[in-house]
């Protein structure tokens, strides 16, 4: 007797063969640049599989080549912790800062190297994660952190697989960035001009807004691009980074090997210029935006060995190209007011185009650049984006100021709410020192409380935060927590279910930590970091309200500028019954057990990690020195009090510990140490 179920499907089997014919069409035509059939021939096998998929859903697959057209919505997107940071890369801007960059390396190594050289893209960093060869995820690299999953859109962008062939690993992730086309981006911008609509300010600005469109079907019509570049995974899949490339570009990715003069080996700082100097001068015939050439070590053995700094690899650097230069004329300064009160001199300009995007507005920083530049209205200025990014004046054109110009005079009061302003002395910012009653401060603090970093509050973001000041429902921090659904309900855009989200947000937010809670605050030069001191040090809000200057300067990585800040901060009445008012509503103002530090063991210690381990991964390794009061550091110095080495933990640090006399320890003598 014949068993049907061993029988194939011939709906499923066409099903997966269109699906891999497509992917494979799809890979030769926008990768390798070899296509095998016409347009109209793949359009054919699409619909084909179009119409099978909606006949027969019980077959669907996420990374089906049909996902590419997009489609689905996506309500808010949900924040992702990266497996592994994504760190930014430290700036260059010369010959001799590549060459000490160099010097520094193979010092730190105690040997020459291979460098490799690649374009800078200016788009979107992504972070792609595969499981099993099938896209899982893409996230943005938000903090370095954590980031916003976007995989829907990401399915739309015809350079990124859906799936790959070869022999990977079950689990990894490849980073990247998303970028806009040069002409992706003119015809876009036609299309929103035609429409009535702001053009975009630059590509990089067009693929970042196109990424978080919450329709995939506009994404796709934004004809995003995409260059893969680095491999991350538990286990490096190659001993270089050239090496992993030519896999990842085996697997079906587009890395810069796609284009043989897009990237180089180079022997040393000669022939790294000499690619840079090639693309400084050539970057205007890409058809996409780069601003720069990304310098990496070779050899992955050396990563670890080279380590991090708070923010940026030692293994790699950015050379940023010069800044474009533009003229035009000097109208006005306005002026803007921050949410600490700092005033920030804002030149209104004629229209200028410079590096790609029209330039009418610049930084002047703040009153001393203004004279140093000896700057006066009517005047014709140079005008360049410093890093390409944000427009600063640089200067005058002498020979072109009227003879009738007069010097400049700076505001004296608030441009908001007209309170004489103040400048610190030893500082070179003014201030507006009415907080409580400056309209952009009082808003400013209340964007700042419910950012991603201090409160992080599901369903309010900034603009929300507008509409709820100009309707009069909140006018400081305090006032989020007395907030209903019926208050919020007839706010524009605010539907029952968002209005429902932004109040649970704020009822979630409540569990935060006490160190945010206290960075949320908005104290002048309070960041972070000083939050996080200054919360396990004291333990409590009352602690510190009750702190003298004296104290708090006796607190690690305190100065008197931050002790005179925070004290200032809590002799104002205001700010005490806005605290008063959030204990009240349930918000955390001491450490509990789990959050402050367990021991002060470590007080005064500085350790180094370096390796692989089993009982911790990297991040908590460092968070359990960090909770018994020690510090973690990137590199070894006499300084340093220990080297906690795990399992493949490169030879030179392990040298230079020994020669330094630095104590070598493992995880396990690290958890005793605390015992």
């Amino acid at each position: 007797m014949t068993d049907l179920f061993s029988q194939p499907n011939p709906v499923k089997s066409r099903i997966e063969a269109l699906r891999s014919a497509l992917n494979r069409h799809n890979h030769l035509y926008y990768v390798e640049d070899k296509p095998e059939i016409s347009d109209r021939e793949f359009d054919l096998l699409l619909e084909e599989l179009q119409r099978l998929e909606e006949e027969n859903p019980q077959y669907e697959d996420e990374n089906s080549p049909t996902k590419r057209v997009g489609g689905s919505v996506t309500k808010g997107f949900l924040t992702v912790e990266h497996r592994f940071p994504m760190l930014s890369l430290s700036n260059s801007y010369s010959r001799e800062e590549i060459e000490s960059w160099v010097l520094r390396t193979e010092k730190l190594l105690g040997q020459a190297c291979t460098f490799v050289c690649e374009l800078k893209y200016d788009g979107a960093a992504i972070s792609l994660t595969y499981r099993n060869g099938e896209l899982e995820r893409a996230v943005t690299r938000g903090d370095g952190s954590k980031g916003d999953e976007i995989t829907n859109n990401v399915r739309t962008i015809r350079t990124i697989p859906l799936k790959i062939q070869g022999d990977f690993p079950e689990l990894f992730e490849i980073r990247g960035e998303i970028f806009m086309p040069k002409q992706s981006f003119l015809n876009l911008n036609q299309s929103r001009e035609k429409e009535g609509l702001e053009p975009f300010a630059n590509p990089r600005n067009a693929a970042s807004g196109s990424l978080k469109l919450q329709d995939s079907a506009e994404t796709a019509r934004r004809k995003l691009d995409c260059f893969t570049y680095s491999l991350v995974a538990d286990v490096p899949v190659a001993d270089t980074h050239f090496d992993a490339l030519n896999k990842a570009q085996a697997w079906g990715f587009q890395t810069p090997l796609r284009f043989d003069h897009f990237v180089r080996r180079a022997k040393n700082v000669d022939e790294v210029m000499a690619f840079i100097s090639h693309w400084d001068q050539n970057r205007g015939n890409l058809p996409f935006e780069i601003d720069g050439v990304v310098i990496k070590v070779d050899a992955h053995r050396y990563y670890d060995e080279l380590g991090n700094t708070a923010k940026s690899p030692r293994w790699a650097i950015a050379y940023k190209f010069p800044a474009e230069e533009a003229v035009t004329k000097l109208h006005d300064v306005t002026y803007q007011v921050g949410r600490t009160g700092a005033i920030t001199p804002v030149a209104e300009l004629e229209p200028v185009l410079l590096a790609g995007t029209t330039v009418k507005r610049a930084s002047l920083h703040n009153a001393d650049q203004i004279v140093r530049l000896d700057l006066r209205i009517g005047d014709w200025v140079r005008v360049e984006k410093g890093g390409d990014i944000i427009p600063k004046v640089t200067g005058v054109v002498m020979e072109k100021r009227s003879s009738n110009s007069v010097p400049f005079s700076y505001a004296t009061h608030c441009p908001e709410c007209n309170t004489l302003l103040v400048r610190p002395e030893g500082e070179a910012v003014h201030y507006c020192p009415a907080e409580l009653i400056c309209p952009p401060q009082r808003m400013g603090k209340v964007q700042h409380f419910i950012s991603r970093k201090a409160m992080d509050v599901d369903g309010l973001g900034s603009e929300t935060v507008k509409q709820l000041f100009s309707s009069g429902l909140i006018s400081n921090i305090a006032d989020l927590y007395d907030l209903k659904v019926s208050d919020v309900l007839p706010l524009e855009r605010m539907a029952q279910k968002s209005a429902e989200n932004l109040v649970n947000g704020l009822e979630g937010s409540k569990s935060q930590p006490f160190e945010r809670v206290l960075f949320g605050m908005g104290i002048r030069h309070v960041g972070e970091t000083v939050a996080k001191k200054l919360a396990r040090h004291f333990k409590s809000i009352d602690a510190i309200m009750e702190a003298d200057v004296e104290t708090l300067v006796g607190v690690d990585e305190i100065g008197e500028i931050i002790a005179e800040s925070v004290f200032a901060f809590f002799r104002v009445e205001e700010n005490r019954k806005l605290i008063s008012r959030l204990r009240a509503a349930g918000l955390q103002f001491e450490m509990d057990d789990l959050s402050g530090p367990s021991s002060d063991v470590f007080l005064g210690k500085t350790f180094v990690v370096s390796g692989v381990f089993t009982i911790f991964d990297r991040k908590s390794i460092k968070a359990f020195i960090e909770d018994h009061g020690g510090k973690v550091s990137g590199s070894i110095s006499a300084k340093t009090s220990f080297l906690v080495a795990g399992d493949n933990m490169g030879p030179a640090k392990r040298e230079k510990a020994e020669k330094l006399g630095v104590p070598i320890i493992s995880e396990e003598d690290l958890q005793t140490m605390v015992k």
